[in-house]
Protein backbone atom coordinates (compact mmCIF):
# COMPACT_ATOMS: atom_id res chain seq x y z
CA UNK A 1 0.00 0.00 0.00
CA UNK A 2 1.12 3.58 -0.58
CA UNK A 3 2.21 5.04 2.73
CA UNK A 4 3.85 8.33 3.59
CA UNK A 5 6.36 8.84 6.39
CA UNK A 6 8.28 11.88 7.45
CA UNK A 7 11.13 12.34 9.92
CA UNK A 8 11.16 15.37 12.19
CA UNK A 9 12.68 16.11 15.60
CA UNK A 10 9.39 14.80 17.05
CA UNK A 11 10.50 11.31 16.08
CA UNK A 12 13.26 11.32 18.64
CA UNK A 13 10.79 12.21 21.38
CA UNK A 14 8.70 9.21 20.41
CA UNK A 15 11.56 6.75 20.83
CA UNK A 16 11.56 6.41 24.65
CA UNK A 17 8.20 4.65 24.53
CA UNK A 18 9.14 0.96 24.57
CA UNK A 19 7.66 -1.06 21.75
CA UNK A 20 6.53 2.06 19.85
CA UNK A 21 7.92 1.07 16.52
CA UNK A 22 7.42 -2.16 14.65
CA UNK A 23 10.13 -0.97 12.26
CA UNK A 24 12.27 2.12 11.84
CA UNK A 25 9.95 3.58 9.19
CA UNK A 26 6.59 2.36 10.47
CA UNK A 27 4.17 4.58 12.29
CA UNK A 28 4.08 4.36 16.12
CA UNK A 29 1.40 2.23 17.70
CA UNK A 30 -1.75 4.07 18.74
CA UNK A 31 -1.17 3.82 22.48
CA UNK A 32 2.41 5.03 22.08
CA UNK A 33 1.41 7.95 19.88
CA UNK A 34 -1.16 9.10 22.44
CA UNK A 35 1.38 8.82 25.22
CA UNK A 36 3.95 10.74 23.21
CA UNK A 37 1.46 13.49 22.37
CA UNK A 38 0.65 13.78 26.07
CA UNK A 39 4.35 14.11 26.78
CA UNK A 40 4.74 16.79 24.12
CA UNK A 41 1.80 18.72 25.54
CA UNK A 42 3.31 18.61 29.00
CA UNK A 43 6.67 19.80 27.69
CA UNK A 44 5.07 22.70 25.83
CA UNK A 45 6.33 24.58 22.82
CA UNK A 46 9.54 25.64 24.55
CA UNK A 47 10.97 22.12 24.33
CA UNK A 48 10.75 22.18 20.56
CA UNK A 49 12.27 25.63 20.39
CA UNK A 50 15.22 24.63 22.57
CA UNK A 51 16.11 21.47 20.63
CA UNK A 52 19.28 21.94 18.64
CA UNK A 53 18.79 21.81 14.85
CA UNK A 54 19.85 18.58 13.19
CA UNK A 55 23.15 18.60 11.33
CA UNK A 56 25.56 16.20 9.67
CA UNK A 57 29.28 16.03 10.41
CA UNK A 58 31.29 15.20 7.27
CA UNK A 59 35.04 14.57 7.39
CA UNK A 60 37.45 13.76 4.61
CA UNK A 61 41.18 13.52 4.05
CA UNK A 62 42.69 15.44 1.18
CA UNK A 63 46.19 16.40 0.05
CA UNK A 64 45.71 19.73 1.83
CA UNK A 65 44.80 18.09 5.15
CA UNK A 66 41.73 16.68 6.88
CA UNK A 67 38.56 18.78 7.02
CA UNK A 68 35.34 18.68 9.00
CA UNK A 69 32.20 20.09 7.41
CA UNK A 70 28.84 20.56 9.11
CA UNK A 71 25.72 20.58 6.96
CA UNK A 72 22.04 20.94 7.62
CA UNK A 73 19.42 19.67 5.17
CA UNK A 74 19.82 22.72 2.94
CA UNK A 75 23.35 24.08 3.10
CA UNK A 76 26.90 24.04 4.41
CA UNK A 77 27.01 25.46 7.96
CA UNK A 78 30.74 25.42 8.68
CA UNK A 79 34.12 24.16 7.48
CA UNK A 80 37.17 23.72 9.70
CA UNK A 81 40.25 21.52 10.18
CA UNK A 82 39.30 18.09 11.52
CA UNK A 83 39.72 18.12 15.32
CA UNK A 84 42.13 15.46 16.56
CA UNK A 85 39.79 14.55 19.45
CA UNK A 86 36.68 13.81 17.35
CA UNK A 87 35.61 10.22 17.99
CA UNK A 88 32.74 8.02 16.86
CA UNK A 89 31.60 4.42 17.30
CA UNK A 90 32.52 1.97 14.55
CA UNK A 91 29.01 0.62 14.17
CA UNK A 92 28.90 -1.62 11.08
CA UNK A 93 32.21 -0.30 9.74
CA UNK A 94 34.01 -3.25 11.36
CA UNK A 95 32.67 -5.37 8.49
CA UNK A 96 34.62 -3.28 5.99
CA UNK A 97 37.92 -4.28 7.60
CA UNK A 98 36.97 -7.95 7.61
CA UNK A 99 35.97 -7.68 3.94
CA UNK A 100 39.33 -6.08 3.06
CA UNK A 101 41.21 -8.86 4.85
CA UNK A 102 39.21 -11.61 3.14
CA UNK A 103 39.70 -10.16 -0.35
CA UNK A 104 43.37 -9.22 0.06
CA UNK A 105 44.34 -12.63 1.46
CA UNK A 106 42.32 -14.55 -1.13
CA UNK A 107 39.99 -16.25 1.35
CA UNK A 108 37.32 -18.44 -0.28
CA UNK A 109 33.78 -17.04 -0.32
CA UNK A 110 31.60 -19.78 1.13
CA UNK A 111 28.70 -17.40 1.76
CA UNK A 112 26.20 -17.54 4.58
CA UNK A 113 23.18 -19.84 4.51
CA UNK A 114 19.98 -18.35 5.93
CA UNK A 115 17.99 -21.00 7.80
CA UNK A 116 15.35 -18.84 9.43
CA UNK A 117 16.45 -19.38 13.02
CA UNK A 118 18.14 -16.03 13.65
CA UNK A 119 16.35 -12.67 13.62
CA UNK A 120 19.53 -11.01 12.29
CA UNK A 121 19.04 -12.88 9.02
CA UNK A 122 16.57 -10.15 8.04
CA UNK A 123 19.68 -8.16 7.00
CA UNK A 124 21.02 -11.07 4.96
CA UNK A 125 18.61 -13.25 3.00
CA UNK A 126 15.36 -15.19 3.11
CA UNK A 127 15.27 -18.67 4.69
CA UNK A 128 16.79 -21.19 2.32
CA UNK A 129 18.84 -18.58 0.44
CA UNK A 130 22.58 -17.92 0.57
CA UNK A 131 24.30 -14.52 0.59
CA UNK A 132 27.78 -13.96 -0.85
CA UNK A 133 30.54 -11.65 0.35
CA UNK A 134 29.72 -8.67 -1.84
CA UNK A 135 26.05 -8.59 -0.97
CA UNK A 136 26.84 -9.21 2.69
CA UNK A 137 28.90 -6.02 2.69
CA UNK A 138 26.26 -4.00 0.83
CA UNK A 139 23.36 -5.26 2.97
CA UNK A 140 25.44 -5.16 6.19
CA UNK A 141 24.91 -8.84 6.96
CA UNK A 142 26.80 -9.22 10.23
CA UNK A 143 26.22 -12.98 10.35
CA UNK A 144 28.42 -13.44 7.28
CA UNK A 145 31.38 -11.54 8.78
CA UNK A 146 31.21 -12.98 12.30
CA UNK A 147 33.91 -15.36 13.47
CA UNK A 148 31.40 -18.20 13.86
CA UNK A 149 30.82 -18.19 10.10
CA UNK A 150 34.32 -17.37 8.83
CA UNK A 151 36.44 -19.32 11.34
CA UNK A 152 39.44 -17.05 10.77
CA UNK A 153 42.78 -17.78 12.41
CA UNK A 154 43.17 -14.96 14.91
CA UNK A 155 46.98 -15.22 14.86
CA UNK A 156 47.03 -14.74 11.10
CA UNK A 157 44.61 -11.84 11.50
CA UNK A 158 46.82 -10.06 14.05
CA UNK A 159 50.05 -10.58 12.10
CA UNK A 160 48.42 -9.32 8.90
CA UNK A 161 47.27 -6.04 10.43
CA UNK A 162 50.35 -5.52 12.60
CA UNK A 163 52.50 -5.79 9.46
CA UNK A 164 50.46 -2.89 8.10
CA UNK A 165 50.95 -0.91 11.32
CA UNK A 166 47.22 -0.90 12.01
CA UNK A 167 46.03 0.29 15.43
CA UNK A 168 45.08 -2.20 18.13
CA UNK A 169 41.36 -1.75 17.55
CA UNK A 170 41.89 -3.45 14.17
CA UNK A 171 44.69 -5.94 14.88
CA UNK A 172 43.01 -7.25 18.06
CA UNK A 173 40.02 -9.00 16.52
CA UNK A 174 37.86 -8.88 19.64
CA UNK A 175 38.13 -5.09 19.75
CA UNK A 176 36.85 -4.69 16.20
CA UNK A 177 33.25 -4.30 17.33
CA UNK A 178 30.29 -1.93 16.77
CA UNK A 179 30.63 -0.16 20.12
CA UNK A 180 34.36 0.54 19.80
CA UNK A 181 34.98 4.28 19.69
CA UNK A 182 37.74 5.39 17.35
CA UNK A 183 39.35 8.63 16.27
CA UNK A 184 37.75 9.84 13.05
CA UNK A 185 41.12 11.15 11.88
CA UNK A 186 42.70 7.74 12.51
CA UNK A 187 39.79 6.01 10.77
CA UNK A 188 40.29 8.16 7.68
CA UNK A 189 43.99 7.29 7.71
CA UNK A 190 43.20 3.58 7.81
CA UNK A 191 40.69 3.93 4.97
CA UNK A 192 43.30 5.74 2.89
CA UNK A 193 45.57 2.68 2.96
CA UNK A 194 43.00 -0.08 3.38
CA UNK A 195 43.73 -3.15 1.21
CA UNK A 196 41.28 -4.15 -1.54
CA UNK A 197 40.02 -0.58 -1.94
CA UNK A 198 39.25 -0.97 -5.64
CA UNK A 199 37.07 -4.01 -4.93
CA UNK A 200 35.30 -2.25 -2.07
CA UNK A 201 34.63 0.92 -4.06
CA UNK A 202 33.16 -1.13 -6.89
CA UNK A 203 30.86 -3.09 -4.57
CA UNK A 204 29.82 -0.22 -2.32
CA UNK A 205 28.33 1.76 -5.18
CA UNK A 206 25.31 -0.47 -4.55
CA UNK A 207 24.70 1.18 -1.16
CA UNK A 208 23.65 4.38 -2.93
CA UNK A 209 21.89 2.46 -5.71
CA UNK A 210 19.84 0.48 -3.18
CA UNK A 211 18.56 3.60 -1.41
CA UNK A 212 15.08 5.00 -1.76
CA UNK A 213 15.86 6.68 -5.08
CA UNK A 214 16.40 10.20 -3.78
CA UNK A 215 19.96 9.30 -2.75
CA UNK A 216 21.29 8.24 -6.14
CA UNK A 217 19.24 11.02 -7.73
CA UNK A 218 21.15 13.64 -5.71
CA UNK A 219 24.57 11.98 -5.46
CA UNK A 220 25.11 9.99 -8.64
CA UNK A 221 27.99 7.53 -8.27
CA UNK A 222 30.39 9.76 -6.32
CA UNK A 223 29.99 8.04 -2.93
CA UNK A 224 31.35 4.50 -2.41
CA UNK A 225 30.59 3.96 1.27
CA UNK A 226 29.62 1.48 3.97
CA UNK A 227 26.82 2.67 6.25
CA UNK A 228 26.96 2.49 10.05
CA UNK A 229 24.47 2.91 12.91
CA UNK A 230 24.81 2.69 16.68
CA UNK A 231 23.36 3.93 19.97
CA UNK A 232 23.36 7.70 20.42
CA UNK A 233 26.10 8.99 22.73
CA UNK A 234 23.81 10.53 25.33
CA UNK A 235 20.56 8.64 24.78
CA UNK A 236 20.64 4.81 24.67
CA UNK A 237 17.14 4.75 23.20
CA UNK A 238 18.07 6.98 20.26
CA UNK A 239 20.36 6.23 17.34
CA UNK A 240 23.26 7.81 15.51
CA UNK A 241 24.50 6.78 12.11
CA UNK A 242 26.21 7.71 8.90
CA UNK A 243 28.70 6.24 6.47
CA UNK A 244 32.40 5.87 5.73
CA UNK A 245 34.43 4.84 2.74
CA UNK A 246 35.61 6.82 -0.26
CA UNK A 247 34.75 9.17 -3.03
CA UNK A 248 35.20 7.67 -6.49
CA UNK A 249 38.81 8.91 -6.67
CA UNK A 250 39.77 7.20 -3.41
CA UNK A 251 39.39 10.20 -1.08
CA UNK A 252 38.59 8.77 2.40
CA UNK A 253 35.34 10.10 3.83
CA UNK A 254 33.29 9.71 7.02
CA UNK A 255 29.92 11.14 8.09
CA UNK A 256 27.79 10.96 11.22
CA UNK A 257 24.53 12.44 12.51
CA UNK A 258 21.38 11.76 14.50
CA UNK A 259 19.24 8.83 13.38
CA UNK A 260 20.01 5.58 11.59
CA UNK A 261 22.24 5.51 8.52
CA UNK A 262 19.15 5.19 6.29
CA UNK A 263 17.68 8.35 7.82
CA UNK A 264 20.97 10.23 7.56
CA UNK A 265 21.49 9.44 3.86
CA UNK A 266 17.92 10.33 3.00
CA UNK A 267 17.83 13.52 5.06
CA UNK A 268 21.14 14.97 3.86
CA UNK A 269 21.28 13.66 0.29
CA UNK A 270 20.48 17.07 -1.22
CA UNK A 271 23.02 19.07 0.79
CA UNK A 272 25.63 16.33 0.28
CA UNK A 273 24.93 16.45 -3.42
CA UNK A 274 25.74 20.15 -3.49
CA UNK A 275 28.90 19.95 -1.38
CA UNK A 276 30.60 16.78 -2.59
CA UNK A 277 33.17 17.31 -5.34
CA UNK A 278 33.06 15.37 -8.60
CA UNK A 279 36.56 13.91 -8.95
CA UNK A 280 37.69 11.76 -11.85
CA UNK A 281 37.28 8.13 -10.72
CA UNK A 282 40.41 6.21 -9.80
CA UNK A 283 39.03 3.18 -11.63
CA UNK A 284 38.03 4.81 -14.92
CA UNK A 285 37.13 1.51 -16.56
CA UNK A 286 38.76 -1.02 -18.85
CA UNK A 287 40.16 0.14 -22.17
CA UNK A 288 37.87 0.83 -25.10
CA UNK A 289 39.32 0.47 -28.59
CA UNK A 290 37.45 2.72 -31.03
CA UNK A 291 37.76 2.56 -34.82
CA UNK A 292 37.33 6.25 -35.61
CA UNK A 293 35.46 7.35 -38.74
CA UNK A 294 34.60 3.69 -39.40
CA UNK A 295 32.37 4.48 -42.38
CA UNK A 296 34.57 7.16 -43.98
CA UNK A 297 37.83 5.99 -45.68
CA UNK A 298 40.90 8.14 -44.98
CA UNK A 299 43.19 9.50 -47.68
CA UNK A 300 45.93 11.03 -45.54
CA UNK A 301 46.77 12.77 -42.28
CA UNK A 302 48.75 15.99 -41.92
CA UNK A 303 50.04 17.78 -38.84
CA UNK A 304 48.29 21.12 -38.26
CA UNK A 305 50.08 23.88 -40.16
CA UNK A 306 52.23 21.48 -42.17
CA UNK A 307 52.01 19.90 -45.61
CA UNK A 308 54.01 16.86 -44.54
CA UNK A 309 52.03 13.61 -44.56
CA UNK A 310 52.05 11.80 -41.20
CA UNK A 311 53.30 8.21 -41.17
CA UNK A 312 51.54 5.45 -39.17
CA UNK A 313 52.16 5.39 -35.41
CA UNK A 314 51.09 7.10 -32.19
CA UNK A 315 49.83 10.65 -32.58
CA UNK A 316 50.63 13.55 -30.30
CA UNK A 317 49.41 17.02 -31.16
CA UNK A 318 46.93 18.59 -33.56
CA UNK A 319 46.29 17.17 -37.00
CA UNK A 320 43.99 17.42 -40.00
CA UNK A 321 42.35 14.33 -41.45
CA UNK A 322 41.57 14.26 -45.16
CA UNK A 323 38.96 11.73 -46.29
CA UNK A 324 38.74 10.13 -49.72
CA UNK A 325 35.55 12.14 -50.39
CA UNK A 326 37.59 15.34 -50.04
CA UNK A 327 36.26 16.43 -46.64
CA UNK A 328 38.70 17.52 -43.95
CA UNK A 329 38.44 17.49 -40.16
CA UNK A 330 40.76 18.70 -37.35
CA UNK A 331 41.64 16.15 -34.65
CA UNK A 332 43.79 16.22 -31.52
CA UNK A 333 45.66 13.48 -29.67
CA UNK A 334 47.75 13.23 -26.53
CA UNK A 335 49.08 9.79 -27.35
CA UNK A 336 45.73 7.95 -27.32
CA UNK A 337 45.15 8.01 -31.10
CA UNK A 338 47.02 5.74 -33.49
CA UNK A 339 47.31 5.87 -37.28
CA UNK A 340 47.50 2.37 -38.73
CA UNK A 341 47.81 0.96 -42.24
CA UNK A 342 46.02 -2.24 -43.23
CA UNK A 343 44.87 -3.99 -46.39
CA UNK A 344 41.81 -1.72 -46.24
CA UNK A 345 43.92 1.44 -46.17
CA UNK A 346 44.63 3.98 -43.41
CA UNK A 347 42.75 3.66 -40.14
CA UNK A 348 42.58 5.85 -37.02
CA UNK A 349 42.15 3.98 -33.74
CA UNK A 350 41.61 5.44 -30.25
CA UNK A 351 42.54 3.62 -27.03
CA UNK A 352 40.49 5.20 -24.24
CA UNK A 353 39.48 4.59 -20.67
CA UNK A 354 35.78 3.76 -20.47
CA UNK A 355 34.77 7.01 -18.76
CA UNK A 356 36.87 9.06 -21.19
CA UNK A 357 35.02 7.27 -23.98
CA UNK A 358 31.65 8.21 -22.44
CA UNK A 359 32.71 11.86 -22.13
CA UNK A 360 33.79 11.95 -25.79
CA UNK A 361 30.50 10.39 -26.89
CA UNK A 362 28.65 13.08 -24.95
CA UNK A 363 30.67 15.82 -26.67
CA UNK A 364 30.08 14.31 -30.12
CA UNK A 365 26.43 13.29 -29.80
CA UNK A 366 25.00 16.10 -27.67
CA UNK A 367 26.31 18.45 -24.96
CA UNK A 368 27.19 18.61 -21.28
CA UNK A 369 24.25 20.96 -20.73
CA UNK A 370 21.60 20.85 -19.45
CA UNK A 371 23.29 18.70 -16.82
CA UNK A 372 20.38 16.36 -16.00
CA UNK A 373 19.79 15.53 -19.66
CA UNK A 374 23.54 15.02 -20.13
CA UNK A 375 23.68 12.64 -17.15
CA UNK A 376 20.83 10.62 -18.65
CA UNK A 377 22.58 10.42 -22.03
CA UNK A 378 25.94 9.53 -20.44
CA UNK A 379 24.36 6.57 -18.64
CA UNK A 380 22.57 5.52 -21.83
CA UNK A 381 25.80 5.72 -23.85
CA UNK A 382 27.71 3.72 -21.22
CA UNK A 383 24.95 1.09 -21.23
CA UNK A 384 25.01 0.93 -25.03
CA UNK A 385 28.76 0.30 -24.88
CA UNK A 386 28.24 -2.52 -22.38
CA UNK A 387 25.50 -4.11 -24.46
CA UNK A 388 26.95 -3.64 -27.96
CA UNK A 389 30.76 -3.63 -27.89
CA UNK A 390 32.83 -6.60 -28.96
CA UNK A 391 36.09 -7.66 -27.34
CA UNK A 392 39.70 -7.65 -28.41
CA UNK A 393 41.84 -9.14 -25.68
CA UNK A 394 41.21 -7.15 -22.49
CA UNK A 395 39.63 -4.22 -24.34
CA UNK A 396 36.14 -3.50 -25.52
CA UNK A 397 35.95 -2.76 -29.24
CA UNK A 398 33.38 -0.57 -30.97
CA UNK A 399 33.13 1.48 -34.16
CA UNK A 400 32.71 5.23 -34.23
CA UNK A 401 29.72 5.55 -36.53
CA UNK A 402 26.13 6.74 -36.67
CA UNK A 403 24.98 3.11 -36.51
CA UNK A 404 26.74 2.74 -33.13
CA UNK A 405 27.95 5.78 -31.20
CA UNK A 406 29.90 8.71 -32.54
CA UNK A 407 33.05 9.67 -30.62
CA UNK A 408 34.85 13.01 -30.55
CA UNK A 409 38.35 12.67 -32.10
CA UNK A 410 39.83 15.03 -29.50
CA UNK A 411 40.10 15.23 -25.70
CA UNK A 412 36.74 15.57 -24.01
CA UNK A 413 35.62 18.95 -22.69
CA UNK A 414 35.76 19.59 -18.95
CA UNK A 415 31.97 19.73 -18.85
CA UNK A 416 31.61 16.31 -20.47
CA UNK A 417 34.29 14.83 -18.20
CA UNK A 418 32.41 16.15 -15.16
CA UNK A 419 29.20 14.48 -16.33
CA UNK A 420 31.02 11.19 -17.01
CA UNK A 421 32.65 11.34 -13.56
CA UNK A 422 29.34 12.17 -11.81
CA UNK A 423 27.72 9.08 -13.39
CA UNK A 424 30.82 6.82 -13.49
CA UNK A 425 30.01 3.07 -13.48
CA UNK A 426 26.24 3.65 -13.67
CA UNK A 427 24.37 1.66 -16.32
CA UNK A 428 20.84 0.50 -17.00
CA UNK A 429 19.87 -3.14 -16.56
CA UNK A 430 16.77 -4.98 -17.71
CA UNK A 431 16.29 -3.70 -21.26
CA UNK A 432 18.29 -2.94 -24.45
CA UNK A 433 18.90 0.78 -24.89
CA UNK A 434 19.20 3.15 -27.84
CA UNK A 435 19.01 6.91 -28.29
CA UNK A 436 18.31 9.48 -30.99
CA UNK A 437 18.72 13.22 -31.31
CA UNK A 438 15.02 13.97 -31.78
CA UNK A 439 12.88 10.84 -32.09
CA UNK A 440 11.69 9.07 -28.92
CA UNK A 441 10.51 5.48 -29.06
CA UNK A 442 10.26 2.24 -27.14
CA UNK A 443 13.40 1.91 -25.00
CA UNK A 444 14.91 4.91 -26.78
CA UNK A 445 16.08 8.17 -25.24
CA UNK A 446 15.54 11.26 -27.38
CA UNK A 447 18.04 14.01 -26.57
CA UNK A 448 15.66 16.84 -27.51
CA UNK A 449 12.97 15.40 -25.24
CA UNK A 450 15.48 14.90 -22.42
CA UNK A 451 16.46 18.57 -22.73
CA UNK A 452 12.81 19.58 -22.40
CA UNK A 453 12.31 17.29 -19.42
CA UNK A 454 15.39 18.68 -17.70
CA UNK A 455 14.07 22.17 -18.32
CA UNK A 456 10.81 21.24 -16.60
CA UNK A 457 12.71 20.15 -13.48
CA UNK A 458 13.13 16.40 -14.00
CA UNK A 459 16.35 14.84 -12.81
CA UNK A 460 18.37 12.37 -14.83
CA UNK A 461 16.91 9.29 -13.15
CA UNK A 462 13.34 10.43 -13.84
CA UNK A 463 14.29 11.17 -17.46
CA UNK A 464 15.71 7.65 -17.77
CA UNK A 465 12.64 6.13 -16.12
CA UNK A 466 10.42 7.66 -18.77
CA UNK A 467 12.60 6.54 -21.66
CA UNK A 468 13.31 3.06 -20.24
CA UNK A 469 10.44 2.16 -17.89
CA UNK A 470 11.59 -1.45 -17.42
CA UNK A 471 15.23 -0.61 -16.73
CA UNK A 472 16.99 -0.29 -13.39
CA UNK A 473 20.00 1.85 -12.51
CA UNK A 474 22.80 -0.55 -11.72
CA UNK A 475 26.59 -0.83 -11.68
CA UNK A 476 28.76 -1.56 -14.72
CA UNK A 477 30.33 -4.81 -13.59
CA UNK A 478 27.14 -6.32 -12.14
CA UNK A 479 24.04 -4.99 -13.92
CA UNK A 480 20.99 -6.33 -12.11
CA UNK A 481 17.41 -5.38 -12.96
CA UNK A 482 15.23 -4.59 -9.95
CA UNK A 483 12.10 -4.88 -12.07
CA UNK A 484 11.22 -8.28 -13.48
CA UNK A 485 8.29 -7.29 -15.72
CA UNK A 486 5.00 -9.18 -15.57
CA UNK A 487 3.97 -8.54 -19.16
CA UNK A 488 0.64 -10.38 -18.86
CA UNK A 489 -0.34 -8.29 -15.82
CA UNK A 490 0.53 -5.06 -17.61
CA UNK A 491 -1.49 -6.09 -20.68
CA UNK A 492 -4.47 -7.01 -18.47
CA UNK A 493 -4.33 -3.68 -16.66
CA UNK A 494 -4.11 -1.66 -19.88
CA UNK A 495 -7.11 -3.52 -21.32
CA UNK A 496 -9.16 -3.11 -18.13
CA UNK A 497 -8.28 0.55 -17.93
CA UNK A 498 -9.98 1.22 -21.24
CA UNK A 499 -13.17 -0.32 -19.84
CA UNK A 500 -12.87 1.75 -16.65
CA UNK A 501 -12.07 5.05 -18.38
CA UNK A 502 -15.60 6.47 -18.36
CA UNK A 503 -16.04 5.62 -14.68
CA UNK A 504 -12.62 6.91 -13.63
CA UNK A 505 -12.89 10.17 -15.56
CA UNK A 506 -15.70 11.11 -13.15
CA UNK A 507 -13.38 10.82 -10.13
CA UNK A 508 -11.74 14.08 -8.91
CA UNK A 509 -7.97 13.97 -9.30
CA UNK A 510 -7.78 10.99 -11.65
CA UNK A 511 -5.06 11.25 -14.30
CA UNK A 512 -4.56 8.33 -16.65
CA UNK A 513 -0.94 7.16 -16.58
CA UNK A 514 0.36 6.65 -20.09
CA UNK A 515 3.59 4.89 -19.19
CA UNK A 516 3.97 2.41 -16.36
CA UNK A 517 5.46 -1.01 -15.72
CA UNK A 518 4.15 -3.90 -13.63
CA UNK A 519 6.99 -5.69 -11.80
CA UNK A 520 7.23 -8.96 -9.91
CA UNK A 521 7.20 -8.46 -6.14
CA UNK A 522 9.95 -10.51 -4.49
CA UNK A 523 8.62 -10.19 -0.94
CA UNK A 524 6.47 -7.98 1.24
CA UNK A 525 3.28 -6.14 0.37
CA UNK A 526 2.39 -4.63 -3.04
CA UNK A 527 3.52 -1.02 -3.56
CA UNK A 528 4.25 1.61 -6.19
CA UNK A 529 7.49 3.35 -7.08
CA UNK A 530 6.11 6.73 -8.12
CA UNK A 531 9.46 8.09 -9.33
CA UNK A 532 9.90 5.29 -11.86
CA UNK A 533 6.17 4.68 -12.38
CA UNK A 534 6.35 1.02 -11.43
CA UNK A 535 3.77 -1.20 -9.75
CA UNK A 536 5.12 -4.12 -7.71
CA UNK A 537 2.64 -6.99 -7.23
CA UNK A 538 2.77 -10.77 -6.78
CA UNK A 539 0.86 -11.61 -9.97
CA UNK A 540 -2.61 -11.22 -11.47
CA UNK A 541 -4.12 -14.69 -11.58
CA UNK A 542 -6.21 -14.59 -8.40
CA UNK A 543 -8.91 -12.07 -7.56
CA UNK A 544 -6.74 -10.74 -4.73
CA UNK A 545 -3.82 -10.28 -7.13
CA UNK A 546 -5.99 -8.28 -9.53
CA UNK A 547 -7.38 -6.24 -6.65
CA UNK A 548 -3.83 -5.43 -5.51
CA UNK A 549 -2.85 -4.49 -9.05
CA UNK A 550 -5.85 -2.20 -9.44
CA UNK A 551 -5.35 -0.70 -5.99
CA UNK A 552 -1.70 0.19 -6.65
CA UNK A 553 -2.47 1.56 -10.11
CA UNK A 554 -5.01 3.92 -8.55
CA UNK A 555 -2.37 5.16 -6.12
CA UNK A 556 -0.24 6.02 -9.14
CA UNK A 557 -3.11 7.63 -11.05
CA UNK A 558 -4.16 9.82 -8.06
CA UNK A 559 -0.62 10.69 -6.99
CA UNK A 560 -1.18 14.46 -7.39
CA UNK A 561 -4.50 14.46 -5.50
CA UNK A 562 -5.38 13.85 -1.81
CA UNK A 563 -7.53 10.90 -2.88
CA UNK A 564 -4.30 9.05 -3.63
CA UNK A 565 -3.46 9.08 0.07
CA UNK A 566 -6.88 7.90 1.21
CA UNK A 567 -6.55 4.12 1.61
CA UNK A 568 -10.27 3.60 2.21
CA UNK A 569 -11.17 5.56 -0.93
CA UNK A 570 -8.61 3.75 -3.10
CA UNK A 571 -9.59 0.32 -1.83
CA UNK A 572 -13.29 1.04 -2.26
CA UNK A 573 -12.81 2.32 -5.81
CA UNK A 574 -10.65 -0.67 -6.71
CA UNK A 575 -13.32 -3.09 -5.51
CA UNK A 576 -16.01 -1.17 -7.39
CA UNK A 577 -14.05 -1.33 -10.64
CA UNK A 578 -13.40 -5.05 -10.34
CA UNK A 579 -16.78 -6.20 -9.02
CA UNK A 580 -19.34 -3.89 -10.60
Amino acid sequence: MLMYYSYTPLFRLLLPCAGCLDHVFQRPAKHCLLASLTLLTALGGSAMASEAPLSLSLAWQTAGGSELLRLDEQRLISREPLPANLQAPLGSLWKLFVYAYLVDTGQPDNGYQCRGGNKEEVYCCNPGERIDREQALVKSCGLYFEQENLQLNEGDWSRYWQARQAPAWISERQRLAPGTRVSVRQLLGQLARLPAQADARKVLLEVVLNGDGSTVSALGSRLRVKTWSWLADNDPQARQGGFAGWLADGTPIWAGGSGTSVMVLKRYAESLGRELPTPWPREAGSCVEVRLFARYPLRQLRREGSNAVVEPGALNGRYEVEFTNGNRLPIESHGELFLERSSEGLQLTAHLDREDYVARVLDREASAQPAEAAKALAITARTYLLQSAGRRGECLRIDDSSSNQRVAPRPASQGARAIAAWTADLVLAGTPVTYHSTQPGTDRLAWAQAVEQAGSGLRYDAILARAFPRATLSRWDKPVAACQPIAAAEQWLRKQRRDWRQRLDMEPGYEEIQQFTVCQLASGRPYVDRQRQRIFVRGFFSLQDRLDLTHEYLHLAFVAHPNGQDEAYVEGLARTLLLE
